[in-house]
């Protein structure tokens, strides 16, 4: 904003009635001033000042309701606030200083303390961008009361010069500089009506800009990056079910082939079955090895495709949840190819082979089991157990432990970021936390689990033992 319009503005406002602050709010980047309702002037109530720093130093009068305001408040700090209202609140505007060669604007305010005695205080805004900044000063005191944003000196500029600004101004205004000036001459701002009815809109247009629409643009880009995730994770599901389909073929010339070990068994290379169908079982096996072999493949591709089956409701899950919350947008972009690093990769998995040693250096610091698909890690001891629960796991897995009872701690991998584990899963790993315990003789046990994001070490806590934020029950049978 340039030093005239700031002035002006300022001044309007003081012409226009009692600006007695009912509301101050303050935030590392903007103090908002509600005022009083001014209805001799036209001004309904909830309007007030809001002097901005980032990401431009201007001054808004906006409604208290308007969307802009929102976020902004959002980012406001209680004690700052609370020190700021205890300054502001109740104070009058009684004067505006400034110069129109200088963007530094001195408001000066009145106000009858709990002790009955008038205080008065300046609030100066310095709007120079990248030196923006408030300060408030007591008149009857000597030190400075409060400051936002860039420190700068009590007095009021002295400028030696016209800035470009004031030189528009003055071969724009002519003779009517003054008036202008003064907040007289509603020209100084496009639009219609008087001078505060025009900068209530110029502010919702600027703040539509500065405010509204960057962060519109934010959650369109991260709506860009949910959907174009989903939709490979789709393209992956896609590729796995394909795979297991053609997996699940494999299960006709396995079963004919059973069906005739009799006379081929310990056969290898090429068979011919009675009906003539010729099969080439894998290279170096024997008949009864390739049955053996092709029917596990069956088994795995029945257990991928109830895992995928589940991903993919949890898939349609997100993209419901995604389309609720930010409406129809525009056509899922094509995914852009993912190109993983190398050192990266091999960066990861060296701390990952870190993290996994015991405590004494010796082997693993856990087992690991596959349940229907899913990693489960089983710790192995105390030392262990911490460094399997904040060291291997994710925040986004689940762990379980058994209630009250010592014993192993349980990782269920969730790299699919699912929001609860299966339930065949969980019991089966919760039957393993009770079988590695002290629980493992009582029969039914109570198992707790939870995130990993749920589970602390306070300082002081022996090895092995920790704080859960929140977690959920089960009750199982221990087995092995």
């Amino acid at each position: 904003m340039d030093a005239p319009l700031i002035l002006a503005l300022a001044r309007a406002r003081l012409d226009a009635g009692e600006a007695a602050v009912q509301e101050v709010w303050a935030s590392h980047r903007a103090l908002f001033l509600r005022f009083a309702p001014e209805r001799r002037a036209g001004l309904e109530a909830g309007l007030g000042w809001l002097f901005l720093l980032n990401p431009a130093p201007e001054l808004w009068l906006l409604h208290e309701k308007d969307p802009a305001l929102a976020p902004l408040k959002a980012e406001a700090k209680g004690d700052l606030s609370r020190r700021w209202g205890l300054e502001l609140k109740g104070a009058r505007l009684e004067d505006v200083e400034g110069d129109p060669r200088e963007r530094w604007l001195g408001l000066r305010w009145r106000r009858r303390a709990v002790t009955g005695r008038i205080e008065v205080a300046r609030l100066a805004f310095q709007a120079i961008p990248g030196r923006a900044g408030l300060r408030l000063d007591g008149l009857d005191l000597n030190p400075a009361r409060l400051g936002l944003g860039n420190p700068f000196p009590v007095g009021m500029p002295e400028p030696d010069r016209e800035p470009p600004a004031l030189v528009r101004w003055r071969e724009r205004f002519g003779g009517d500089l003054e008036a202008a000036l003064a907040g007289q001459r509603p020209e100084v701002l496009e639009g219609e009506g008087p001078l505060l009815a025009r900068h209530r809109a110029w502010s919702l247009a600027r703040a539509e800009k500065l405010i509204l629409a960057p962060r519109q643009q934010a959650v369109d880009r991260r709506a860009e990056r949910e959907r174009t995730r989903l939709a490979r994770y789709g393209e992956a599901l896609a590729s796995d079910r394909a795979r297991h389909t053609r997996a699940l073929e494999q299960r006709t010339p396995a079963a004919a082939l059973a069906a005739e070990l009799w006379r081929l068994k310990g056969a290898q290379g090429t068979v011919t079955l009675s009906d003539g169908t010729a099969l080439d079982l894998p290279e170096g096996q024997r008949a009864e090895e390739a049955v053996q072999r092709w029917f596990a493949a069956v088994k795995r591709a029945e257990r991928g495709l109830q895992r995928v089956a589940e991903l993919e409701r949890e898939h349609r899950r997100q993209l419901l949840e995604l389309e609720a919350r930010l409406g129809p947008q525009a056509e899922t972009p094509a995914p852009a190819p993912v190109v993983k690093s190398k050192a990266k990769e091999a960066t990861r998995r060296m701390d990952q082979g870190r993290n996994d040693k015991r405590a004494d250096g010796k082997g693993r610091a856990f087992r690991s089991v596959q349940v229907e698909g899913m990693e489960v890690l089983i710790g192995k001891g105390d030392a262990d157990n911490d460094a399997l629960t904040f060291k291997v796991a994710d925040n986004l897995d689940f762990w379980l432990h058994v209630a009250g009872v010592p014993g192993s701690h349980v990782i269920i991998r969730n790299p699919d970021r699912l929001s609860e584990p299966p339930r065949t899963v969980l019991e089966r790993a919760a039957q393993l936390a009770a079988w590695h315990s002290k629980a493992r003789e009582a029969g039914k046990v109570e198992v707790h689990w939870c995130r990993v994001a749920d589970v602390s070490k306070p300082r002081g806590f022996a090895p092995g033992k920790v704080l859960l934020k929140a977690y959920k029950s089960v009750r199982v049978y221990p087995r092995e």
